[in-house]
This record gives structure tokens, sequence and C-alpha cells, in this order.
């Protein structure tokens, strides 16, 4: 090569480095386009429309709790509940000793001796098999999965850099939720993590004559003292920080969902740090990723920040933005337990359609056993649930909530905790959704009389077709002052709820 060509070649590589390392200042900038205050997320933070799209997910708690399967997923903090007292993070008086407490000093032993910690060699998940949990899971209508990956019980699982007391260190030997999160979107799941561990600080009772106060152990039950309103420490908070970092480094999760304790002002300058931090994580892997908290203790999150949560609770009408319940399938407890009591498909399904009607998400809860298998019934409930969306979920997948939600005499609890107090729907009770030029009216009951008046439909409400989904049945209508009149087909399309199609 001569000197003049071998300049041009340096000239070229120069200025393609120039232009290279231009776009890579482009993209660096894009890719920080949220800083860490409220004023920025604000402004720049929109709901991802694939969120409310999706409508059904399931959520998974399944832990070293599994292995005692007594009490809930709490049983790590209630066998160290031995006498009265107060804590005022929960705003809650235990009396006496709890009936953890009792039951694992006659079953296990003394706590000093027999601690949580011993639960976790125990915890083998032999019959794990993350392919066989994600095919049930899409046949029961889910399109997104959420593992728990960090409990308040501090065993993480997953392959976590922060913590020994890991899934893949310990009990399974397994990243459970790396095996979760391959098999989910190899099968087009949107696949999340949900994090509990910022109550780790305050989970255990530390007592002398319990193991949470042994120094070897303090990485698994936090280093707070005996004072059971210690706050929580700076060391604490920047391990809860690295923690979740690692978890979003290394999984990517499309949801990371945020138990209670993160929405208390002991945490109030983590949360915008969050926020940007994981929006701006979203940006880089190129795909809009979805952070939900409850707010359950102040405005934590500020609206147009974040997806709503509601624990075992709906809202009382529509918003407008999305947002999302957690339920579990047990009455009584998250984890499996070996007293669970399962709900009915009938009020799951029911839950699913009166929050879809006021533009929400279900997610679902189920509760595996400690050696990986998920019990029958809870089987039995999710393939019953899919079934009914095989059949309707055209009223329910993809659609945006109508000019109200529903109509009928049954009221729902509304709030954090309010579903047990819920009476069952009836036939007269309706919600509603639409899609692409379609009212979905969907009635709760097979309405007693064989026919159903819908009130909400008045006469400027151009009906040209009604069919009932499931159903090869021509329905007889009539459209008046009054509402829309549908005589019932003399077959029931199944068992729970019943949609009628509506074309405009």
């Amino acid at each position: 090569m001569n000197r003049e060509n071998y300049l041009f070649v340096i000239i070229i590589l120069l200025i393609g480095y120039g232009c290279f390392g231009k776009k890579q200042e482009v993209i660096s900038k894009k890719q920080e386009i949220f800083k860490p205050n409220w004023e920025s997320i604000k402004k720049h933070y929109k709901d991802p429309e694939w969120f409310n799209q999706k409508k059904f997910g399931i959520f998974i708690h399944w832990g070293a709790y599994s292995v005692p399967a007594y009490g809930s997923e709490w049983y790590p903090r209630n066998m160290y509940m031995d006498t009265a007292q107060f804590t005022a993070e929960l705003k809650h008086q235990s009396i006496g000793p709890s009936s953890v407490n009792i039951h694992h000093n006659k079953k296990w032993g003394n706590p000093k001796e027999f601690g949580y910690k011993d639960f976790i060699p125990m915890f083998k998940g032999e019959k794990f098999d993350a392919s066989e949990w994600m095919e049930l899971f899409q046949r029961a209508g889910a399109k997104y999965v959420v593992p728990v990956a960090d409990h308040h019980d501090g065993f993480a699982m997953y392959n976590s850099n922060t913590t020994r007391w890991n899934a893949v260190r310990m009990g399974p030997k397994r990243d459970v939720l790396g095996e979760l999160l391959k098999e989910g979107r190899k099968r087009g799941l949107v696949m999340g993590a949900s994090s509990h561990y910022a109550f780790n600080w305050s989970f255990y009772n530390k007592k002398d004559h319990f193991d949470t106060t042994d120094p070897a152990y303090a990485d698994l039950y936090s280093k707070k003292g005996k004072n059971l309103n210690e706050p929580v420490s700076e060391e604490f908070k920047e391990l809860w920080w690295a923690r979740t970092k690692d978890l979003i480094d290394n999984y990517q999760p499309d949801i990371l969902w945020f138990d209670f304790m993160l929405d208390t002002p002991e945490w109030r300058e983590y949360r915008p740090k969050l926020a940007a931090y994981y929006y701006n994580k979203g940006i880089q892997w190129g795909k809009e990723v979805v952070l939900q908290d409850k707010n359950f203790y102040e405005q934590a999150f500020p609206e147009g920040t974040v997806i709503y949560d509601l624990e075992r609770g709906k809202l009382p009408g529509i918003r407008k933005l999305p947002w999302q319940t957690d339920t579990s399938i047990g009455k009584n407890s998250w984890s499996h337990v070996s007293n669970w009591k399962s709900r009915t498909t009938n009020s799951l399904i029911d839950d699913l359609i009166d929050i879809v009607s006021k533009n929400g998400n279900l997610l679902l809860n189920v509760g595996p056993k400690a050696d990986g298998t998920i019990p029958e019934d809870q089987k039995k409930i999710l393939l019953e649930m899919g079934q009914w969306l095989e059949m309707n979920g055209e009223a329910i997948y993809d659609t945006k909530y109508w000019r109200t939600f529903g109509e009928g005499p049954t009221e729902v609890g509304t709030g954090h905790h309010s579903e047990g107090g819920n009476k069952e729907f009836t036939g007269q009770d309706i919600r509603f959704t639409q899609k692409e030029g379609k009212v979905f009216a969907i009635m709760m009951e097979w309405p007693e009389n064989g026919s159903v008046l819908i009130k909400s439909i008045s006469l400027e409400d151009k009906i040209s077709k009604v069919k009932m989904l499931g159903s090869d049945a021509n329905l007889k209508w009539s459209q008046n002052e009054n509402g829309l009149k549908v005589e019932m087909p003399k077959e029931k399309p199944g068992k729970y709820a019943f949609v009628l199609e509506l074309t405009l």
C-alpha cells in the first residue's frame, strides 16, 4: 500500500470512529432518559400498552416456607412470635404466642436449635419442572408470569451475587427464577419477578432464645437488633439496592413487582432511584417494562409513574390508568400449606371479569408444594379458568373499558384485603368490555327467568347483531327505551359467566 492510500484509509477510519463515537454517545443519552426524580419520571414514563392487553397473569409463591407447609408464607416470621408484642411497622399486635410458634415447638423443636435456616436444606424441589409449570399456566389462559424472586425470609430463588442464601447454592441448587424465565419466554409469555425483600429488616423477631440473634446468620435474618421498631439501617438499604440491581441486571424482568414496606417513608429516597434505573434499563434492552407497587402506606409512587396494585381487593369503578389486583387461589395462604383452602373457579372468573371491566388486570397466585409439584386442586381451577377463557377470551384479552363498567345489585368490597366480604354475583349483575365495534355484556350468572334486560344499552346504541359466545343458537332480542332484552338459549354454553357479543 503506498503512502497516499495509507493516509486515505487512516482518514476514513478516523471519520468512522468519530461517527461511531457520536452514535454511541446518542445511544447512551437515550438510555439515560429517566433521571432519579419524579419530575423526570412523570415526564417520560408511559404505561405500556402491552400490559393492559394481557389482562391475566400468574403469581408464584414458592420457597423454603413451603417445607413446613403450615400457616402461610409468613411461617418464618410467626414461628418466632412467642409473646405478646406490638409492631409499629405493621400496626399489628400479637396477643400471645402464635399458633405457628406453638406448632413449631411441637413438631420441629426449640427455634434456638431448629430455626428457619434449617428448613432450607430440606427445600429440595426435586420434582420441579419449569416446562410443566409454564404449560399449565398457558392452558390456564395466562399471558404473563411473576415468580417470587425474594420474599421477606431473605432466601433468593435465583443465582444471587449478593447473598449466599440462594437457590443455586442451597436447597434445590438450581436457578429457579432463571429456569422459569427462560421457559416462559420460549413460549411467548411475558416474564417478571417480585421482590418482598425490603421487609426482611423487620421480618424476624430477635430474642436471645432464638437463632435469629446469632451473628452467623445475620445475612439471612438481617442485622437488626432486638428493638422491634429499630429504624432501617443505611447498610441494609444499600444491600437492598445492590440486591435489586442484581436481579434487574441479570434477569431483565419485563415486570418488577414490589411488596409493601418499600412504600414507607424510610425508603422514600430509593423509589425514584429505582424507577429511573429500571426504566432506563428497559430502554437499553429495547422493551417497555412495568414497575408495580401497592402504595400501601403512602403515595409512594406518584400516579402515572407505576402500575398500581391492590392486594386481595378491587376498585369501585373504572380507572383510566391501568391497574392490577393480586390475589391467591388460596383463601388462607399464598404458599402451599397442608390446610390450604381454595377459592372457587366461579369466584375467580367473576373477579377477572369485574377487574377487566374497570381497566385492570388479575395476577392470580399459585402455591406449589416443596417438592415442586402444583397441587391437583389448584391445577383443576387453573384448567377450568383456561377452558372459560378459550371460549370467552375475546371479551377479555385486548379489550378496553366501556362507558360504564357494569350494572346490577351486587356491590364489591374495595381497597386492599377487601375480597373476603364479597357476596356472589347474580344473573342481574353484568359487566362490560369493548373491542373493534363490539360491546361484550358479560352476565356473571345465568338469568333466572330465561332472559336478561341490559339497561345500560340505550336506543342510541344501534345494535345490529346479538350472539352468545360458545353458542350457535339464534338469539331473540329487542331494543326499546328500557334497554336491550335478550332471550337466553335453551342450553348453557359452560358453567360460569356468560358473554353476549353485541355488534354496533
